[in-house]
């Protein structure tokens, strides 16, 4: 498809929202998937409401999730003046209009055609007036009256609305700042977004917006209006199911090719399949696999499709991954190098960041290792025997997986016991717990000379 242009458009008044994260998601995706661009506008005009903190956070939740945007960042307030100039120049073609009526007249006015049983549609007196009024005025769209604006959304299908239940509305304040219907119309059409892909919480806007278009003779976007994302008992989602922030669940430790995917399959599918890689993920998608339904928010299939992706991460992405998520969980810094280590050994069974970190504690802790109750317990009395007699043996061996399992068995062997007798007293001594990965691996990845370190500290503590 040529020329295809999407965007996101957030308001800066807070986090960057789940919800407005697979917004952007699935702007990117189609962007990607068909050469396009994608860009990003911040919607600030509300200066009461917006802060520079809350566009921050949009630049770093969207940098998070790996959603590079095309050119700089636009400003929706700095295009103030060419607003106000589309507002002008409908004015000057008759398709809007100015109203002086102030807003205790329109109250007055819906008053009265509430108390006669009337729709409280506000009908300008201003529409057709010859003179002007005196005082500020507001500058009007003169929306069609009669028959139907129709939006052919390549979700929902035909939309159509009866121009008889939307009013003329303001396009310019009387200070001469625009409304958002205005300036988002204007910034969609100058930008040349291609495809208005938003959530369906929009769709009443879109019949509004089209009466822009065609009174200005504009080709209309492609409208594309997806289903929002739903708590598990099938609300809107809310503070109340949990994390609603895209910040939140990078805290939560969840790498974030993990959520690119979970978001790519709340409200959109490719038959069956739940697990996509970025690659498959912007070869498959497409607006036609974009359901009517409400999607669910479902942190077990979320923790499911994160542990599946750590597993199949390079084992250098899972570093960067950890330590990314402990500088902002506020953990303590993490050694990159010890963490490498242990990677390779724990990233198969964990399914967040804080379990693999967890998980890679045997590599992280200094020595000497301080075990917990239970360790201690495995290093007493007969634990102690152990560990003396397995040392000669380790001293020598081949330091690979089989020997150094091998000469444990002999040490088993020698004294009647099984080799989980022998695996305890030395999983606590290396790693100070006793529920780690296997001992053997443990000792492969911590080398030689750190594990008989281990067994002497613990030998003579």
């Amino acid at each position: 498809m040529p020329d295809i242009v999407t965007r996101f458009a957030p308001s800066p008044t807070g986090d960057l929202h789940i919800g407005g994260a697979r917004t952007a998601l699935f702007n990117w995706l189609f962007a990607r998937a068909n050469g396009g661009r994608f860009v990003l506008r911040i919607e600030d005009t509300d200066k009461a409401r917006s802060t520079q903190a809350a566009t921050d956070a949009i630049f770093e939740g969207l940098a998070w999730l790996g959603l590079d945007w095309d050119g700089e960042a636009v400003s929706q307030a700095s295009r103030a003046a060419r607003h106000a100039e589309v507002a002008q120049s409908m004015l000057e073609a008759g398709h809007a209009y100015r109203c002086w009526s102030s807003q205790d007249e329109i109250a007055a006015a819906r008053e009265a055609a509430k108390a006669e049983g009337r729709a409280t549609l506000f009908q300008s007196p201003w529409r057709e007036a010859e003179a002007p009024g005196e005082g500020p005025s507001v500058i009007r769209l003169k929306a069609p009256r009669e028959g139907e604006t129709v939006i052919r959304d390549a979700v929902q299908g035909d939309v159509t609305t009866r121009n008889a239940q939307l009013d003329d509305m303001v396009l310019l304040r009387a200070d001469g700042t625009p409304t958002y219907m205005l300036a988002v119309v204007v910034d969609d059409h100058d930008m040349g977004v291609s495809h208005v892909i938003r959530g369906d919480d929009h769709l009443n806007n879109a019949a509004r917006q089209a009466q822009i278009y065609r009174a200005m003779g504009w080709d209309e976007p492609v409208w594309a209006h997806i289903p929002l994302i739903h708590g598990a008992d099938g609300k809107k989602l809310s503070k109340r199911h949990g994390a609603t922030a895209v910040g939140e669940y990078a805290v939560m430790g969840y790498p974030a090719r993990a959520m690119r995917n979970y978001l790519a399959r709340l409200g959109w599918s490719h038959g069956d399949a739940e697990y996509f890689d970025d690659a498959q993920a912007r070869a498959l998608f497409g607006l036609e696999g974009i359901g009517r339904a409400p999607a669910r928010l479902d942190l077990k299939k979320l923790e499911n499709l994160s542990g599946q992706h750590l597993s199949a991460m390079e084992d250098a992405a899972v570093v960067d991954a950890a330590l990314d998520w402990a500088r902002r969980a506020g953990e303590p810094p993490l050694d990159p190098a010890r963490l490498a280590v242990a990677v390779p050994l724990v990233k198969e069974g964990a399914r967040t960041l804080p379990q693999v970190v967890e998980k890679a504690r045997f590599a992280l802790v200094d020595r000497p290792v301080a075990p917990d109750d239970k360790a201690a317990k495995a290093l007493a009395g007969e634990g102690a025997e152990v560990l003396a007699e397995l040392t000669p043996h380790l001293q020598n061996a081949n330091w690979d997986r089989d020997a150094l399992e091998a000469a444990a068995g002999r040490v088993a062997e020698a004294r009647g016991v099984g080799l989980g007798k022998v695996a305890a007293p030395l999983r606590a001594a290396l790693a100070g717990r006793t529920a780690t990965p296997s001992v053997f691996d443990m000792m492969v990845a911590l080398g030689r000379e750190e594990t008989l370190a281990r067994l002497s500290d613990a030998a003579t503590a």
